[in-house]
């Protein structure tokens, strides 16, 4: 479908101008070309073509804009056109002319005349290349005139050219390239354009570029595809991949390492927590710390696997806090954490650092977090490098919610949720039982069941569940819910569903499947929960024929590629999130299975049918162990088509047809068409069998000739397409985009001119690709069967491919020549993203898979995607190989496929495939190649529906093929030498050609052209011209036994030559191009080679171009590649510097001993002289040699050059020690030097101004220190900072006083720890600057400092860093006293190698790897280290000849030297090294407790130094402090290996990690690497010069070896070296304050800024420290931990060096804590009184140093508290060891009782003092707490009332004090505890007293423990009722009774008193009465 506009003339203009037209349909729109000078008619006579998707309907307008064109305004608009093309759509065609009309939509007399043609859908598929940028080739008949685009956006036009201009489409062609397939060739119109240029001329560029439009800058032009690289543009066939092996079921090395650092907020009360940390299976634990919240670990755990990555990653990493674990019981779980392995792999550097984990309930979801638990994790594989963070000491307070152990974009607050997996039912099943039992159960019970008994189990974070087991069933329903539960978002990415078989003896998997939560979910703010299905999944694994013991059940696990179709299962996935408050939720998060309501059959689509066609149009590359019996290809789609083994019938949707269709026999292919009732078609899956027939020794071929089988399969699936053409857009959008890219990276690679403006059309072709994406993506959204997953990942795409689009756009306008790497990189992650977004979750019809069966067994397979060759009327939405011819190669099934078994090619297919609904049918055969006839099957004549069964080709084409195999470069070594003995074998179609064998070599030059004759292609002339088949080049190693080794493969595409064109430019003779060579899917080096493709017209042979040429009578009859293809040669001088040998290994068990060097380089070399005795003296004497060789022109041409050493033994015997292939000469070419740049500005003075870096001067502004002692240094500071500093004392808060230290306390540690922060400081600048630096680039403005060079640019850059660094400090008023920075000299520390930093130290000196022994098959068994067998050191320099003049003449130049004039004498020399070693971290524990005991051991040469009796005991992060002192003697002792060893007390002990240095590099280097120079000079103090030399010293010796005039010292505080000044401060102090004038430090201020020095000039190494990974050679190429060290080294023959410097650890400095506990207030009430039920406490105090809990102090109880109150005054006394630069107690410990020696331990400083409620009889009760960190505490309030919760919360404002600085401090203080909510509450408040002291202070004044002597405290004035009852009874019952009832008692009393009376009267009145009575 297709809208063209034909422009031909627009007439009636005014005036005279340059006139350009726009054309616009659909928002997408074509410029002309500009047409210079028209008067009053422009005749444009252009074409313009607009691919359509979609019908065009009869109301869409065209618009046509007619401009005045400049090159410098915007045009100008002259007048517009527009129609609607209702006509054009009803008719076809029309041709109008009209008028334009002005912008007032007024009508001008400026007149247009158009033709527009519509070409409506005939159901032609084309391919997504020919879109809407590039020439479409595949234009219907009536367009004769088609021409290819220009290739150019915005003016992509068509239409007749003038003569004189040239195209672009076919540009530049590339030179590198991956595959040159689909070479963009023109038209077979076109011959009248054979003047194209090759390459893509600049200036033709320009001038496009004026012809543009819109007034372009060369800044915004834009290329389509130039390169051709890999653009196929023809339409037949798809391009194959070249990688062969399957990667993804191969185990690997990981390992996994964490730290935990500590644990805190852990909710409980007084516990013992123990970490308990799980990788997968594995399970370590931490040591048990006591009653405690907060405990402190520090401890290193590395798990080690050997799996395949996928088991890998989905490994859960599991963290969790046991409580109280001990040998007897298990403990109780406090809490835990989980994520998976792949979710840190895919961190920044694969690792979380100092992050806090989260700990939560599993079996309580409502409970809320359960504490944090702060660690570092980190995953490795092989070849990956962890740059782990500096490590320091860390003293910003942990922010623990900023800093939590979640990924990106995760939120901390993550939810509760359920995980719903409905699983419905399966179906397609393989039977999982063997026949006979089958037939047993048959007899006994008579009834034939099927051979399965299914269930499914899904793994998902860690847990599983299962549905139940469905017995004897194929097609098993289940409707069952498994639910997880979870929080939400995950840390799990995948879940694993798979169907198993219960089976008594062996349970296995039938198949896996894998859902990736990424894919069904969105997390952005228009995102959705994961949510899948209903709908079908397809599962792959091992081939459907049972056997008990399955080679691939691997595959059913879901590892590794599968290579049958095993069942598909339907289920759903559902998330929903929970409301943890709600009563009724079960809280455990156990997995329950559930019954689910059943879905109907529809909601999943509706039932359709399918066709699948396939023509096999070639099988060959048969591998010979095949070659024997008759071959037979089988094509199946799921189910369908499977005869051998597919034993569970497909049901098809309708009623049984006639005849069992198990029983009818497909394989005979004559009456495979029985029709049946409804005339349907029964398939054909399988091509006849065929005896295969020879090719060549290795490969046989399947003669089809002219009878081309096919196959056809009707099969029935739920009608899915959408998803599938969605995907299918999406991938055409990626493909196109990642060959852009390789576009541009080929252009880059091979500096082609102009890579920017290909990546603008790179960029412009996504934009339009996304757009296009939006207009299609929309339709049928009607579908009832679609999922929510289906219209949420449409939104959701829609939404992305827009911004992508828009992002495109803008990308675009910022391209510019110096931005095109950083933006290459950003288009990279659309890639990525649109490769994410096309994979479709849910899946719809299984993939295609094509068996080579062989005798009935299975041999071979390949697996084609069913999108990929599904039909769609719109040509975007069809699979990018459907009706296309694809190159297969068949692989081994499964393991069998690894190493090198999955080199070979098994077979090779030329097949034709077609997937589409079967009412689309029509079509199907619409790609084939033409010319052939359909051979229907036998009945089937009535029908023409049927499809054919073959086809015959009735046209065929005569051709020769010329390969001409010009060299190969990098090969593999194949042979125990290292070499190999190459040749090519090259395939095309069924014959096959050898180059000759060269031997021993990589890079073999064969210079051959190979000649095939009488090749028959069968197909139309033009199509073959467009289209040719590929060829397929083999490179293998001849061996003398046995047969040839594979060595690696390539493909290619031959340039075609029809019998009528002519053989001239721009296309013949063809270029030599570079294809890359593949083995298995590693690189293996590139072959040069071209290929052509010649039609033998009706003349026969005579009309081929001659073969020219001599015949190589030399080489036997072999005819070189002919002249215009070779490259064109000139001749060069190599010239060689021959230093020495180095580390030679034996050679068959002998040692080296005279060896000699071979340089060989295209066919010419030289040789080095000999070394007569190795161990003496292995340096050659003989320096520089030099031997003369024709190269070619073309730099990228240049052969590699072989460096090979032999040794000469007895009777002129040579053997082989090693080789090195230079593979590009580039580095070593000379180039004259740019002698206009600044650099080499030799006139006039260059003052360079330094900061005056002052020496440290007398004592004046107070500065503190930071992170060493309490040092304070005062500098001297310039006026105006005193006002800051005055200013800044008046803002900030009340600064704590300090004593001033003088400058003794400074040592070198000081200065270390200072250039830590100083590098931490550096690195976050960076960052930031990084971030910064991409903000600005939009604006993208140069200030002032545009004008000046890179370096100095660099350099300001520093220096502002500098400043900013240092002002940092002042900005900031806060309460907290900020930290100054003082002037402490610092020394560079490097975060990883020196080397690193200064190239190598290759500035003139090289090292070559000599390489031995083949490179082993398996990846695992051998790196590039272990082929290792020596180093040559040398150097190349390559020129033209004849040698520039300007060298030769200069001062100086010894000819005998060569280019590489002033290098010093090889002859050995003596050398005092001297090793430094500061520290190791992150060291790999070697022993089974999780540590190691590491010390250092030292080898160079002879001397091995072990360190033994200084080990560290337990400690992965020792600090060793300590220098060593060598004599070495270079050449002889150069490679210095410093090892860390794992002390054991029996058996030997373990290597850790060691590290190599090669010192002679850095001793010769020009970078001066012998020994650092420091930032300042100064004679004595903590920073003494090291070196011998002074720094005049090293300038004078500096210019006197560069030739440089100077230095010239004065007037003081001056010194001029060439032409540069240099100034600098001009006094010194010595260590009695006298001072003296020197020029030292302007000497060593014109060595810092050496880089400076016209002509010679280079930074040189400043005082630094290094830091170096420790590799194990049993786990290479994984970081065992780093070690931190420097290497100074000094002549012998100078004088000698100073004692080196101290470096020894600080020892701790010994503190006695004094800690009174005065009272205690408000102390929660625990007890209720036995008698009176009143509420109090027995309140007791305890408390201890972190760490030391064992120690730990209680005071008395205070009895019966009633009120809260407690008196106490009791002290505690805590003796420690303080190291004050890191802040941290040290500990010395011994483990357990077992241990041999104590362990020192680093623990933060930090008090801790609880309040606990004694009981007599059970446990103590456990009140509240509170840690006081000494280094930074709330100030304790001055009452009990003004003491509130919230000092210890942090939640108010409090001044922070330090007791190290206070010394000592008195306050109130919270206690704290939580309540059952998890929320902190006040449980109390304690008056204390903290004093601390030093050792020496404490011994002075000596105070006792308790209230003791000495010093006693007075017993505390406590009130009555805390004595004891049972002492006292009486007295503590009269308190209690008298105390609170005296009112009631005294009541009760009178109550009873006046019972008493009553009593008594009542006792007493009868007798009274009687008395009285009688008595009267």
């Amino acid at each position: 479908m297709a809208l063209i506009v034909h422009l031909k003339t627009i007439t009636e203009l005014k005036g005279k101008g340059d006139r350009i037209a726009k054309v616009t349909f659909r928002g997408h729109s074509f410029y002309s070309r500009v047409l210079e000078n028209c008067e009053d008619e422009a005749e444009f006579d252009e074409t313009f073509r607009w691919p359509v998707g979609s019908n065009v309907d009869g109301n869409e307008m065209l618009e046509i804009q007619v401009f005045n064109y400049s090159k410098v305004f915007s045009n100008k608009i002259i007048g517009t056109f527009r129609m609607v093309l209702q006509q054009v759509v009803e008719e076809g065609y029309l041709e109008v002319t009209d008028t334009l009309i002005d912008d007032n939509n007024a009508i001008i007399k400026t007149s247009i005349c158009v033709e527009v043609r519509y070409q409506a859908a005939d159901g032609t598929v084309g391919s997504w290349n020919d879109g809407e940028f590039l020439g479409d080739d595949s234009l219907q008949g009536e367009e004769k005139d088609s021409q290819e685009t220009d290739g150019l956006l915005p003016g992509s036009h068509r239409g007749s050219r003038q003569p004189g201009e040239k195209s672009f489409r076919r540009a530049g062609r590339s030179v590198f390239s991956a595959m040159k397939l689909g070479k963009s060739r023109p038209h077979k119109e076109e011959q009248q354009r054979q003047d194209e240029p090759a390459v893509l001329e600049m200036e033709d560029l320009d001038r496009l570029a004026i012809r543009l439009g819109d007034g372009l800058d060369p800044d915004s032009i834009s290329l389509a595809s130039v390169t051709a690289l890999t653009t196929n543009v023809s339409n037949k066939r798809s391009k194959p991949d070249i990688k062969m092996e399957p990667s993804a079921g191969r185990p690997m090395d990981f390992q996994v390492s964490i730290t935990v650092i500590e644990a805190r907020q852990l909710v409980g009360l007084n516990m013992d927590p123990v970490v308990c940390v799980e990788v997968g299976d594995d399970k370590k634990y931490t040591s048990m710390k006591e009653s405690t919240n907060c405990p402190y670990y520090n401890e290193y755990f590395v798990f080690d696997f050997h799996v395949s990555p996928d088991v890998m990653f989905d490994k859960i990493i599991r963290i969790s806090v046991i409580h109280s674990k001990n040998l007897l019981r298990s403990g109780t779980l406090v809490g835990s954490f989980k994520m998976d392995v792949g979710t840190v792999y895919l961190q920044p550097e694969h690792q979380f650092h100092h992050k806090w984990a989260i700990l939560s309930d599993p079996d309580d979801i409502s409970a809320g977090l359960k504490g944090y638990v702060k660690c570092d994790i980190a995953v490795v594989g092989k070849g990956d490098n962890i740059k782990t963070p500096h490590k320091a000491n860390e003293t910003e307070e942990d922010d623990i919610e900023g800093n939590l152990l979640l990924p990106e974009g995760v939120p901390a607050e993550r939810q509760w949720a359920r995980f719903y997996v409905k699983i419905y039912r399966a179906e397609g099943l393989p039977r999982m039982n063997t026949s006979l039992m089958a037939n047993v159960k048959k007899a006994f019970i008579g009834e034939n069941k099927d051979l399965v008994d299914p269930y499914v189990q899904v793994f998902f974070a860690g847990q599983k569940g299962k549905t139940s087991v469905q017995k004897s069933s194929y097609e098993p329903l289940w409707n069952e819910q498994i639910v997880f539960t979870d929080l939400f978002p995950p840390l799990c990415k995948r879940m694993k569903v798979q169907i198993r078989d219960s089976d008594k003896v062996n349970d296995v998997a039938i198949g896996t499947h894998f859902i990736d939560l990424r894919k069904i979910s969105n997390d952005g703010d228009k995102g959705f929960l994961p949510t899948l299905g209903p709908a079908w999944v397809n599962m792959y694994g091992s081939t459907r024929n049972y056997t008990l013991l399955d080679e691939h059940q691997d595959l059913n696990e879901g590892l590794g590629e599968g290579v049958s179709f095993r069942a598909r299962l339907m289920l759903s996935l559902a998330v929903e999130i929970l409301d943890t408050s709600n009563p009724e939720l079960t809280s455990s998060t156990e997995v329950q299975v559930e019954q689910a309501t059943p879905v109907s059959d529809s909601c999943t689509g509706k039932m359709e049918e399918f066709f699948l066609f396939g023509a096999f149009l070639e099988a060959s590359m048969i591998d010979r162990k095949n070659g024997d019996k008759p071959i037979t290809f089988e094509v199946t789609i799921g189910n369908y088509g499977n005869q051998v083994d597919g034993m569970s019938r497909p049901q098809r949707p309708r009623k049984k047809e006639s005849g069992d269709e198990e029983e009818v026999d497909l394989i005979q292919n004559s009456s495979d068409d029985e029709g049946d009732e409804g005339g349907d078609l029964v398939s054909v899956s399988s091509s006849p069998p065929m005896r295969p027939q020879i090719t060549d020794r290795n490969y046989f071929h399947l003669p089809y000739l002219d009878r081309k089988p096919c196959i056809y399969i009707k099969s029935w699936w739920q009608d899915q397409r959408r998803r599938l053409y969605n995907a299918n857009i999406m991938d055409h959008i990626a493909d196109k985009l990642e060959e852009g890219l390789n576009d541009v990276q080929e252009m880059i690679k091979t500096e082609k001119s102009y890579p920017e403006r290909r990546l603008r059309g790179v960029l412009e072709e996504l934009s339009c690709g996304c757009f296009r994406f939006l207009s299609l993506a929309d339709k049928d959204q009607s579908q009832s069967s679609r999922t929510r997953l289906d219209r949420e990942r449409l939104k959701s795409c829609m939404r992305e491919l827009e911004s992508m689009g828009q992002q495109a756009k803008a990308l675009r306008a910022q391209v510019k020549r110096h931005t095109v790497r950083d933006k290459l990189k950003l288009v990279q992650n659309f890639l990525q993203k649109l490769r994410f977004l096309a994979d479709e979750p849910q899946h719809s019809i299984p993939d295609v898979f094509i068996w080579m069966m062989s005798n009935n067994k299975r041999i071979a397979y390949a697996r084609v995607p069913s999108k990929d060759v599904l039909f769609s009327i719109v040509e975007e939405e069809a699979g990018k190989d459907c009706a296309k011819v694809k190159t297969l190669f068949l692989k081994l099934p499964g393991k069998r496929g690894f190493g090198s078994a999955g080199w070979t090619v098994q077979a090779k297919l030329e097949l034709y495939l077609w997937l589409g609904l079967n009412k689309q049918r029509k079509d199907f055969l619409c790609g084939l190649p033409c010319g052939f006839e359909e051979v229907k099957a036998a009945q089937g004549l009535g029908l023409q529906s049927f499809p054919p069964i073959s086809l015959c080709y009735t046209k065929k084409q005569a051709f020769q093929l010329r390969a001409h195999m010009y060299q190969a470069r990098s090969l593999f070594a194949a042979d125990s030498s290292g070499l190999s003995d190459p040749f090519a074998r090259v395939f095309f179609i069924t014959q096959s050609q050898c180059t000759e064998v060269l031997n021993e070599t990589l890079c073999p030059t064969w210079d051959q052209m190979l000649v095939f004759d009488n090749l028959e292609l069968y197909g139309e002339a033009h199509e073959l011209r467009d289209d040719p088949p590929i060829i397929v080049i083999e490179i293998y190693d001849q061996d003398t036994m046995g047969k040839a080794d594979f060595m690696g493969r390539t493909f290619a595409k031959p340039v075609v030559k029809m019998a009528d064109e002519d053989y001239c430019p721009p296309r013949f003779p063809p270029q030599l191009e570079y294809y890359q060579i593949y083995r298995g899917n590693a690189t293996a080096g590139d072959l040069l080679a071209a290929f052509e493709l010649l039609q033998i017209g009706p003349a026969g042979k005579a009309d081929l171009p001659p073969i020219n040429g001599p015949v190589d009578t030399d080489r036997g009859p072999i005819m070189p590649v002919p002249l215009g293809i070779r490259p064109v040669l000139s001749k060069y001088r190599i010239e060689v510097l021959f230093w020495g040998l180095r580390d030679l290994k034996r050679v068959n068990l002998a040692q080296v001993d005279r060896p000699r060097v071979d340089i060989e380089c295209a066919g010419r070399g030289v040789q080095s002289s000999l070394i007569h005795n190795y161990k003496k003296n292995p340096n050659f004497n003989t320096l520089v040699k030099w031997f003369e060789v024709d190269l070619p022109e073309n730099e990228l041409l240049h052969p590699p050059l072989n460096i090979r050493v032999v040794d000469c033994r007895a009777f002129g015997r040579y053997t082989l020690v090693g080789s090195h292939a230079v593979s590009s000469l580039r580095r070593f070419i000379y180039r004259p030097p740019d002698r206009s740049s600044p650099n080499w500005n030799t006139t006039g003075e260059i003052v360079i101004n330094m900061e005056p870096e002052v020496p440290v001067k007398k004592l004046e502004t107070m500065v503190k220190l930071d992170a060493s002692s309490e040092a304070v240094v005062k500098v001297d500071v310039t006026e105006e900072e005193k006002d800051k500093k005055k200013k800044k004392k008046k803002g900030t808060s009340e600064e704590p006083e300090e004593e001033e230290p003088d400058e003794s306390m400074l040592d070198w540690w000081s200065k270390y720890f200072a250039s830590i922060d100083t590098m931490k400081e550096q690195l976050k600048h960076q960052e930031a600057a990084a971030v910064d630096a991409e903000d600005k680039e939009e604006t993208d403005t140069e200030g002032p400092k545009g004008n000046m060079k890179g370096k100095e640019k660099a350099k300001v850059a520093k220096e502002e860093k500098k400043k900013k660094v240092q002002n940092q400090g002042q900005g900031q008023g806060s309460e907290v006293p900020e930290k100054k920075k003082p002037k402490i000299d610092e020394l560079k520390v490097y975060p990883k190698e020196l080397e690193s930093e200064f190239d190598n130290f290759e500035d003139w000196l090289h090292t070559f790897n000599l390489l031995r022994g083949k490179i082993g098959d398996d990846e695992d068994s051998s790196t590039e280290e272990e082929r290792i067998v020596g180093r040559f050191k040398g150097s190349l320099c390559v020129y033209k000849v004849p040698l520039p003049e300007d060298i030769s003449r200069e001062a100086g130049y010894d000819p005998t030297y060569g280019m590489f004039q002033g290098i010093p004498s090889n002859d050995p020399i003596n050398v005092l090294v001297r090793v430094y070693v500061v520290r190791a971290t992150d060291l790999h524990p070697a022993d089974i407790n999780g540590k190691a005991d590491p010390y250092i051991a030292i080898r160079l040469g002879k001397t091995d130094i072990r360190d033994k009796e200084n080990y560290i005991s337990k400690q992965l992060n020792p600090v060793f402090g300590k220098s060593f002192d060598i004599e070495a003697s270079f050449p002889m002792e150069s490679m210095l290996t410093v090892a860390v060893y794992d002390w054991d007390l029996v058996g030997t002990d373990d290597l850790i990690g060691e590290t190599k240095i090669d010192l002679e590099n850095r001793y010769y280097s020009k970078h001066r690497a012998t020994c650092g120079i420091a930032q300042t000079y100064s004679v004595h103090g903590y920073n003494i010069w090291r070196d011998p030399m002074k720094p005049t010293q090293i300038l004078s010796q500096l210019c006197k070896e560069g030739k440089v005039d100077g230095p010239h010292f004065g007037p003081p505080g001056r010194v001029k070296v060439a032409n540069r000044v240099f100034t600098g401060p001009s006094e010194i102090e010595d260590e009695n304050g006298q001072r003296k004038t020197t020029d030292e430090h302007v000497a060593l201020s014109a060595l810092r800024h050496w880089e400076d020095i016209p002509r010679v000039g280079c930074p040189l190494v400043p005082e630094h420290v290094e830091t170096r990974p420790l590799l194990n050679p049993d786990k290479p190429g994984i970081e065992q931990g780093r070690l931190e060290l420097w290497v100074d080294m000094f002549p012998m023959d100078m004088p000698a060096p100073g004692t080196p410097l101290d470096i020894s650890p600080r020892k701790p400095k010994k503190y006695e804590l004094r800690v009174i506990v005065w009272n205690t207030d408000e102390v929660v009430l625990e007890d209720d009184d036995f008698f009176t039920g009143e509420k109090s406490s027995d309140i007791f105090v305890r408390g201890w140093l972190k760490g030391q809990q064992e120690d730990k102090q209680d005071t008395d109880v205070h009895y019966h508290s009633l009120t809260g109150e407690g008196n106490f005054n009791w002290r505690y006394l805590f003796p420690f060891d303080y190291l004050a630069a890191e802040e941290k107690i040290v500990i010395s410990k011994k483990e357990s009782m077992f241990s041999w020696d104590e362990t020192e331990y680093k623990i933060p400083a930090r008090l801790t003092l609880q309040i606990w409620d004694a009981d007599h009889f059970s446990a103590d009760d456990f009140l509240g707490a509170i840690e006081l960190d000494l280094n930074r505490f709330p100030r304790g309030a001055k009452t009990a009332k003004q003491c509130s919760m919230e000092m210890a919360t942090g939640e108010v404002e409090v001044p922070l004090v330090s007791i190290f600085k206070q010394k000592r401090v008195k306050g109130w203080w919270p206690l704290l505890a939580r309540n059952e909510n998890d929320e902190f509450e006040l449980t109390g408040k304690v008056e204390a007293e903290l004093h601390l002291l030093t050792a020496e202070e404490a011994e002075k004044n000596p105070v006792g423990l308790a209230r003791n002597e000495p010093d006693p405290l007075e017993k505390p004035n406590r009130p009555d009722t805390s004595f004891i009852w049972f002492l006292n009874p009486l007295k503590s019952a009269r308190y209690f009774l008298w105390h609170t009832y005296r009112w009631f008692l005294l009541k009760i009393l009178l109550l009873v008193l006046l019972l008493l009376l009553i009593g008594l009267f009542l006792y007493s009145v009868p007798g009274y009465l009687v008395k009285k009575i009688i008595g009267a």
